[in-house]
């Protein structure tokens, strides 16, 4: 994990706030608003812009290959409006992780068979 990126995270877990924490999407979410003369996007190397004329504004990051943008919890639930949030949601980039763990974390107190609990 590059340092600034380990920066980010050691500072939004010690201080408890989660809006630093990245998101990460596959860049066609920006495709809808390509179309849409509505909306603008800019962008530099790495960092990118949408923005709704009269309207929301989200700043984000371009990671390397321009397949994958991100932006912070903070900044996704302060700009975007209820109505985008399930556009956004549908071109998150999943990472991966325990599909059972996941479902315990929807679904706490109930009950899952995970196998036998060992040592690590």
């Amino acid at each position: 994990m590059p340092d600034f990126l380990n920066l980010l995270y050691r500072r939004a877990l010690t201080q408890r706030d989660p809006s630093l924490l990245q998101v990460a999407f596959d860049a066609a979410v920006l495709d809808r608003y390509r179309e849409d003369a509505a909306y603008a996007i800019i962008r530099s190397d790495s960092v990118g812009r949408v923005k709704k004329q009269g309207g929301w504004t989200l700043d984000f990051g371009i990671a390397p290959g321009d397949a994958e943008i991100h932006a912070s919890w903070g900044a996704i639930s302060q700009a975007l409006p209820d109505g985008e949030l399930e556009h956004w949601a549908s071109h998150a980039n999943r990472p991966a992780a325990s599909e059972m763990f996941l479902k315990m974390q929807l679904a706490p107190g109930a009950c899952y068979d995970d196998g036998e609990v060992r040592a690590w």
